[in-house]
């Protein structure tokens, strides 16, 4: 009875077989009413009837030969459809109710045909039982080869995807700049999974730090486009500022941060999807079909919105697909907000280092002076780099440079606060190697007064001191690197030919920060018009070449430097700095001029109160020969007071000194190192009240103190009819 059921079944099958056609359209009917959310991917539709085709067909032959169960192969087209189910995400168990579907219709179709034509019941029972045991066996064969064809390409889905990811952490946020950086998402997501992507930033995000409220329209700036081959260009606009509609999808996305799939229509194209009547006319060439909207969050705040449109399939997302855009959206999100919040604290580190940077050099200074202080280009951010001119007594001018170690708003502000203590230290004329010192305890005090978790601090400086009358310079380092001095050539043909550029032997001390090591300072005379250029390592310090390298060609450079201070700075930029530095640039150059004999006057002085109505003598005539007459009364009163200081509390020997220049200034050194002050005398008092009157008198006053012993000085500005006296300086 047995064979005769196989018999049976086989002219079945035989006989079904012009009649396919009509058994696919019944078992896909029942797929579509019972399984419609499939049907929305236009290749799983499309594929469906293929793959139903051959299955039946395979069905079909399976029972007319009687094969042998191991000689079952699932048709090609049922192998492609589970791949796209596995391809759109899919859950595996639809496919196997997929299965399970088309074989119960099938059966269904077989049982009321053995019915219709089996001649008695026996055979019909018979028929049925080996069709039921057959078609149990065929499902689990056909079943099992379609699910591992799923899983291997599910398996390949997620490497796919995962490759992608891996890519957009490679190409997403390479910089800190966030026009880039949005443009970078726009490419990885017009490669990989659509074909218009644009991006819009709220102005908000891009202007400053914060949480960023929508509670009403907020105003976004599209800032990066992309689109996959074949899309018009005109489909994607950038630069331009606008807001989506109260209620609108874009601005749902914006509120609660959750993404959004849309369908639309070609001919329909929503209002806030284009920015103008042009942008709509290339947004319907171009065909759209389904649109992709996933927030930019980062630290819990929205900061823009990116849109991923399709127009060459009308296939919405997928789950997997919305999971990679928002995993490359979410790296996006945070490299954006840190490239805004590295450029918000570089600006305004920035904007504090040139603050704190001179803004003008003093005029009628003994060196004429050119600058340049140029951030770095790395992602580091501003350093604690910084230059500066001081004016001191006797004409003399103080230069420095200095480094703080460490970039950011920390080293701008630990700048400023050395840089104060440099000028507050000039004030009282310290020599460059004690200036170091109490420059040292003043970075150790910092030091401790720091948190534990920050930064230690640590800098470089080197401090000098130049006298246009001896035309000397005095100078010491604290870790950082000696000047270059150029000197002017002495051929007559000045223009032809190169100065001399020297690095002078500077004996280098510790960095500031280190404590208990000393300074020492170096002194040389500079000849006439010569330069002395200051500068911090980032200038010369470079990965691609060595700092000796570095040096020659700086050396180079200033052989051959122009006459101005100004082209000169730039010349250096150019030659060593190509392109941006990789760490912050101070450069000062300086040069040197001398005070002529004219307008200095010396006199040695012996240690005898009646000496002092000679030295008021010496200086109103001194006064006379500058055309300064109208000073005496004042000089002489200073003059007599400093003398007369110096001899009944100083020691010889003892020395007048009257420099004009921006200023009247008088000296009195001695060789003691006792210092006088200001106090206030009592009513009958004989004494007391001569450097209160000096100082009431004068413009500044002071005391400097050096080796041999100390000098007291007073300056008297000019009376404004004077001519300029800038001619003093050669």
């Amino acid at each position: 009875m047995g064979t005769d059921a196989h018999v049976f079944l086989s002219d079945l099958a035989r006989g079904l077989a012009p009649r396919a056609d009509q058994l696919v359209d019944v078992v896909l009917q029942r797929l579509l009413g019972e399984l419609p959310e499939m049907w929305k991917y236009e290749d799983i539709a499309a594929q469906a009837p293929v793959g139903l085709f051959e299955h039946v067909a395979a069905s079909l032959d399976f029972l007319e030969r009687g094969l042998d169960m191991t000689e079952v192969r699932t048709p090609p087209g049922a192998i492609e459809f589970a791949c796209l189910l596995a391809e759109h995400g899919v859950p595996i168990s639809q496919l196997l109710r997929v299965n399970r579907l088309v074989h119960a219709s099938l059966l269904d179709q077989f049982y009321a045909e053995i019915a219709r034509t089996a001649g008695s019941q026996e055979l019909i029972n018979s028929a049925t039982v080996t069709l039921s045991a057959m078609a149990f066996e065929y499902v689990d064969r056909t079943s099992e080869q379609t699910v591992a064809a799923y899983q291997r390409e599910r398996d390949r889905w997620l490497q796919r995807r995962l490759l992608v990811i891996n890519e957009a952490g490679t190409r997403i946020g390479t910089t800190l700049d966030t026009t880039r950086t949005a443009q970078e998402l726009a490419d990885v997501g017009a490669d990989h999974l659509a074909d218009l992507v644009t991006v819009d930033l709220l102005s908000s995000a891009l202007q400053e730090e914060g949480t960023y409220p929508v509670d009403g329209p907020a105003t976004l700036r599209r800032i990066a486009q992309a689109v996959s081959d074949g899309c018009p260009d005109q489909a994607a606009v950038t630069g331009q500022t606008h807001t989506y509609p109260d209620g609108s999808e874009p601005a749902r996305v914006l509120a609660t941060g959750q993404p959004l799939r849309l369908r639309i229509a070609a001919d329909d194209i929503p209002t806030w999807l284009a920015m103008s009547a042009d942008h709509e006319l290339a947004l319907r060439s171009m065909g759209l079909r389904s649109i992709l909207l996933v927030p930019l969050w980062a630290r819990g705040s929205p900061l823009g919105l990116a849109q991923f449109a399709r127009s060459h399939t009308a296939d919405p997302f997928d789950d997997d697909e919305l999971l990679l855009a928002q995993e490359i959206a979410s790296r996006a999100a945070v490299n954006i907000d840190n490239a805004r919040r590295y450029t918000q604290e570089r600006s305004t580190a920035l904007a504090l280092q040139r603050s704190l940077l001179p803004q003008a050099v003093p005029e009628k200074s003994a060196v004429e002076t050119a600058s340049r202080y140029l951030p770095s280009g790395s992602r580091a951010g501003v350093g604690g780099d910084w230059f500066d001119v001081i004016p001191l007594s006797g004409a003399r001018v103080a230069l420095v440079v200095g480094d703080v170690i460490g970039h950011g708003l920390h080293a701008a502000a630990t700048m400023g606060r050395l840089r104060t203590a440099v000028r507050t230290l000039a004030d009282i004329d310290l020599t460059p190697d004690e200036l170091l010192t109490h420059l040292d305890d003043v970075v150790i005090r910092l030091q401790r007064e720091e948190e534990r978790d920050t930064d230690e601090i640590s800098a470089t400086c080197l401090y000098a001191i130049y006298d246009p009358v001896s035309r000397t310079c005095s100078l010491a380092s604290a870790g950082h690197l000696p000047p270059a001095v150029v000197t002017s050539p002495t051929t007559d043909d000045a223009a032809a030919a190169s100065g001399t550029v020297d690095f002078p032997e500077l004996p280098i001390g510790p960095p500031l920060g280190l404590g208990g090591l000393p300074f020492e300072t170096a002194q040389f005379e500079l000849p006439p018009g010569s330069r002395l250029v200051l500068f911090t390592d980032g200038l010369v310090q470079s990965r691609s070449r060595d700092v000796e390298t570095a040096l020659a060609l700086l050396r180079d450079v200033l052989a051959r430097a122009p006459a101005s201070l100004e082209e000169t700075c730039d010349e250096l930029l150019s030659a060593l700095l190509p392109s941006r530095p990789a760490d912050d640039v101070a450069l000062l150059v300086a040069q040197t001029g001398v005070l002529d004999a004219d307008h200095v006057a010396t006199w040695d002085l012996p240690s005898d109160p009646a000496v002092v109505s000679k030295a008021r003598v010496h200086a109103s005539d001194q006064l006379a020969t500058w055309g300064l007459e109208e000073l005496a009364f004042t000089t002489e009163l200073v003059v007599s007071e400093l003398v007369t200081n110096a001899i009944r509390y100083g020691k010889s020997p003892i020395q007048l000194r009257m420099i004009l220049q921006s200023a009247l200034t008088c000296e009195v050194s001695d060789a003691s190192s006792t210092a006088p002050h200001l106090r206030r005398a009592r009513v009958f008092d004989e004494g007391g009240r001569g450097l209160l009157l000096v100082a009431q008198l004068t413009e500044h006053w002071g005391t400097r103190h050096n080796r041999e012993g100390k000098v007291i000085w007073a300056e008297q500005a000019l009376p404004a009819c004077l001519a300029d006296v800038s001619s003093a300086m050669t």
